[in-house]
């Protein structure tokens, strides 16, 4: 799941002032909301932005209570449709309100759809729970591990001075999401979830099922996925999918002729002695040194795995690293993984997975499930070090358990997904009676290529999966892989 979410998101900006307050607002439900017009400063649109009150401890009702932030983004139509769209970000860490709204404000979805967008309690705005160690700007952070058991040591008493860690889990979050459906006086709502986000779907589809009309998943993470045991495996797969995809190239073969080889050698020599690497600070332009060891170059280049315009260079990058130029992979790994560290509360996502998926976790099985990869154990003997110092929250009896409930639901997995692969989406789908699984060419996240929005949409517009025409997906391709351009004239046309 890390970084499972969407950093594409948009930067957004409002100015908040009185204006005409839409109708869908007004219904007012729950004591605790506080909506007031704002201005999103780039489209020029009007939305509905505020908070609902909810107890940290549903236990402990007239205790410490939460501030969840959230965004309305009226439909454009004058008479929309009844079905909102509940759009739940990823990570786990990610803020819905405040990451997305930029990425929505203009979508096709808010022609005639409410779209809402919640700060699941520890991201965004709603008391977010981060852990940081200098700044994601500053490239020293490169060699750091996400999971520094020493930077949540730290960071441990102060989060714990304000928030009940062991109340910040997906099944909690989803009771938040349900107070904002009455609040917002919804009787029926879509849900559309990006990666961690398919998870608090399926965990709200279980526990409110009379409430969900349909269900969007994207780069699926069902509730038997343990985070980050499979991370490796995944992020080995896709690799290996990436060879594979180079040798039947021509013009990748020719350019990358032993590109497995001169992969293994280059991690051996880091695993021997870290490079030193002068790149380009990303805020201030001036020439700086970074330490890069083995451990940080297979963590750059998983993350770079996730997204089509990195996977699509990783061999060109691969071969220039191994050619004793360092300075290209590491000035992207430091672009996409600065942009991972800042969209992240790292203590949220502690509290999900420390609560929900590292008790699942045996020691005796990581070295099979880890070995013969790039990655290794590291991650995961890493991230059980943290939750062994982390408080825990408890999770409901039989929690791993695939969800099998009748809403009907459309599920889409990336053929070059490194960490939510098509296998999870399966996985899951085979459980929901009404659920069906789209396999397309993409990596983690796929509901942005055209021909698979139009299809969502479609699904959006019937709430049947079994029926959808899905002739389309067979135009779909991967961009080629980058190579040099006196290569390019081997390409099969």
């Amino acid at each position: 799941m890390v970084a499972m979410l969407s950093l594409r998101a948009a930067a957004h900006s409002f100015v908040l002032f009185a204006l005409a307050v839409p109708a869908v607002c007004q219904q007012v439900r729950e004591p605790g909301l506080a909506l007031r017009d704002c201005r999103h400063q780039a489209s020029g649109r009007t939305l509905r932005c505020g908070t609902l009150q909810v107890p940290e401890d549903r236990a402990r009702p007239d205790g410490r209570s939460i501030a969840l932030n959230l965004v309305v983004i009226p439909a454009l139509a004058a008479e929309p449709r009844e079905d909102p769209v509940y759009w739940l970000a990823g990570g786990p860490g990610q803020g819905a309100a405040s990451d997305l709204v930029g990425r929505l404000v203009g979508d096709p979805l808010c022609r005639d759809r409410h779209v809402v967008l919640v700060d699941q309690r520890g991201t965004g705005r709603s008391n977010p729970l981060r852990v940081e160690r200098g700044s994601p700007d500053d490239p020293s952070w490169l060699d750091t591990p996400l999971m520094d058991v020493a930077a949540f040591r730290e960071a441990l008493p102060a989060l714990q001075e304000r928030a009940d860690l062991g109340c910040y889990a997906t099944e909690i979050a989803a009771q938040d999401l349900d107070a904002v459906r009455r609040a917002l006086g919804h009787e029926r709502i879509d849900l559309w979830g990006g990666s961690y986000g398919t998870r608090l779907a399926l965990v709200y589809m279980r526990a409110y099922p009379e409430r969900v009309r349909a269900a969007v998943l994207d780069g699926v993470a069902p509730l038997s996925f343990r985070n980050p045991l499979h991370h490796a495996r995944s992020a080995q797969d896709a690799l290996e999918l990436l060879f594979a995809e180079c040798r039947a190239d021509p013009a990748c073969r020719a350019a990358f002729p032993e590109l497995e080889q001169d992969f293994e050698q280059l991690l051996a020599r880091l695993e021997a002695e870290p490079a030193a690497v002068e790149i380009t600070h990303p805020r201030t332009g001036e020439p700086v040194e970074v330490r890069c060891s083995r451990d940080t170059f297979a963590d750059g280049l998983r993350v770079m795995l996730y997204y089509t315009p990195t996977n699509r260079r990783v061999p060109l990058l691969l071969h220039r690293a191994a050619q004793g130029d360092l300075r290209p992979f590491v000035e992207t790994a430091l672009r996409s993984g600065g942009s991972l560290r800042r969209a992240l509360a790292l203590g949220m996502l502690l509290c999900v997975t420390g609560s929900e998926d590292l008790p699942r976790i045996d020691v005796d099985e990581i070295e099979a499930a880890t070995a013969g990869t790039f990655l290794g154990d590291r991650r995961v003997r890493d991230q059980l070090a943290v939750g062994a110092i982390w408080p825990r929250g408890e999770v409901s009896p039989g929690y791993g358990e695939e969800v099998t409930v009748d809403v009907p639901t459309l599920l889409l997995s990336g053929t070059h997904d490194p960490v939510t692969p098509p296998l999870f989406g399966e996985r899951a789908a085979a459980a929901l009676p009404h659920g069906r699984h789209l396999v397309v060419p993409g990596c983690h996240g796929v509901a942005s290529i055209p021909e698979v929005r139009r299809i969502v949409e479609r699904f959006l517009d019937t709430a049947d999966a079994a029926d959808l025409d899905v002739a389309a997906l067979a135009s779909v391709r991967m961009p080629p892989i980058e190579v040099p351009a006196e290569f390019e004239h081997l390409r099969t046309r």
